[in-house]
């Protein structure tokens, strides 16, 4: 995963990553929305149902919890390069919805950095 992938690529890659290895997400019925804003802005969903992830565009499950940051910010927080909590205390991250799954995503997704 790199800064220069679109945000389209990058939520492409999460969802591939988790079906290589479903392990850190078996036992999770989540629907997790991000919204971001910035040059490469959109809004993507990342389901994950029975030990299996999808990505898609838009807006077509209801949210469990909903991510809001600048796009730039998630690809760097994706690399390991922003610290979540961090990002989150200054305003970079915001969470709408339940904090507890904001913050087992933030778990999950630390297994997947490379």
């Amino acid at each position: 995963m790199s800064v220069e992938m679109s945000t389209k690529q990058v939520f492409e890659e999460i969802e591939s990553r988790l079906k290589e290895n479903p392990e850190p997400i078996q036992g999770m019925e989540t629907v997790y929305q991000f919204e971001l804003s910035g040059d490469d802005s959109g809004v993507f969903q990342l389901k994950l149902s029975e030990g299996t992830a999808g990505v898609e565009e838009g807006t077509p499950h209801e949210a469990d919890c909903t991510i809001q940051m600048d796009s730039e910010d998630f690809k760097e927080m994706l690399l390991g390069n922003l610290n979540a909590t961090a990002a989150f205390m200054s305003g970079k991250l915001r969470v709408k919805g339940d904090m507890g799954k904001a913050m087992k995503l933030q778990s999950v997704l630390g297994k997947y950095q490379s």
